[in-house]
């Protein structure tokens, strides 16, 4: 999923606890699964970030010579100028874009 064209609020919201509630009818479990969401969002922009970060590493055997990378800082201040893993789940789960499924229990 494309997380940098999203509308996710960067600062804070207060949520109302009904709309949240609502898919589930039980705002525990609501939460439960907006941070597991959440966890799966975070997991993709570090794989994302690691990838490109490594597009432009430069290994050196010298530990005296500092070398800054400017391509490695602006894409590592776009990833940080990103909306947090959690407004992103809670946008989501909002918009009813996230799918979740309870076991039977027998």
């Amino acid at each position: 999923m494309d997380y940098k064209d999203t509308k996710a609020a960067i600062s804070t919201i207060t949520y109302d606890k009904n709309q949240l509630e609502a898919p589930t009818q039980n705002i525990y479990k609501a939460i439960a699964i907006i941070a597991k969401r959440a966890e799966q969002i975070n997991s993709d922009l570090k794989t994302e970030l690691v990838e490109k970060l490594e597009e432009f590493a430069t290994f050196n055997d010298s530990l005296e010579e500092v070398f800054e990378n400017k391509e490695q800082i602006e894409v590592s201040k776009f990833y940080e100028r990103l909306p947090k893993p959690t407004a992103l789940a809670v946008e989501e789960w909002l918009k009813g874009k996230v799918y979740f499924r309870t076991p039977d229990s027998e």
